[in-house]
């Protein structure tokens, strides 16, 4: 990659930096690659004509070719405008906003995927509330993200950013690691149930990956969730905290 300006840690204009490698599978964001697919195996074929999957933080869209394939419409909300029009380009319907307040109606989604965000936001939690607004009953939310420990930050950051694969450096600042605890009482509090696992690559295929003999490296899950993990819930379907929701409003048009 050619250089790039120096950045504070978890600096958002890192991503407009990177513009030209988010649809290069061997690039600098190889990782969302792999995470993109992993996400998608756990997002359920779309119910019917018009189900909407909202991909928050979605960057340059990687996950547009898995949502077309289950059946959705694709709404991508995002505050880098780099990124929104690749995604645009790849059949997103684009929405720049931020994921602590999130443009769209209540109830507007079938599948909300929050992927790589939580550790880089101030108040996860707030996330994560917007995640169950934007669902309706009953609907499908995915998340990953990096766990507040000293190992996740020792292989992520001191170790994972010097690794071909992992993420640039820089691109994440450890004091905003997700504490899981917290976000598991969280989620229940806003009326999801949320089940955490572990991530991580599979070796075998990070290895025949760098030999240039498989195009991207398949995540694998584990127990042990205090590196990567993954949140995998539903929108509770009765509950105090639901309400008949507005006639959601998304996007016409890419």
């Amino acid at each position: 990659m050619a250089d790039r300006p120096a950045r504070v840690r978890n600096d958002p204009a890192q991503y407009d930096d990177l513009t030209d490698q988010w649809w290069k599978p061997a690039g600098g964001l190889a990782m969302l690659h792999w995470l993109a697919a992993s996400r998608a195996q756990h997002v359920p074929p779309a119910p019917g004509p018009g189900a909407v999957l909202v991909d928050l933080a979605c960057g340059g869209g990687l996950m547009a070719p898995h949502v077309a394939r289950l059946g959705y419409r694709h709404v991508g909300v995002d505050l880098g405008a780099a990124g929104l029009a690749l995604a645009r380009a790849h059949g997103v319907a684009a929405v720049r906003g931020s994921v602590l307040d999130v443009p769209l109606a209540d109830g507007c989604a079938d599948v909300v995927i929050a992927g790589e965000i939580l550790e880089h936001v101030a108040d996860d939690g707030r996330v994560l509330a917007e995640c169950a607004r934007l669902l309706k009953p009953g609907g499908t939310l995915v998340v990953d993200a990096i766990a507040a420990t000293r190992l996740a930050n020792l292989l992520a950051v001191r170790i994972g950013e010097r690794l071909p694969g992992g993420p640039p450096p820089g691109i994440h600042d450890p004091a905003l690691f997700v504490d899981r605890a917290a976000l598991a009482a969280t989620a229940d509090r806003v009326g999801l149930d949320l089940r955490l696992i572990g991530l991580r690559p599979s070796l075998a295929d990070l290895l025949a990956w760098r030999r240039g003999r498989r195009p991207g490296v398949r995540m694998r899950p584990m127990r042990y969730t205090g590196v990567l993990f993954a949140g995998y819930g539903r929108k509770r379907p009765v509950g105090p905290w639901i309400s008949e929701p507005p006639a959601a409003h998304v996007p016409s048009s890419a």
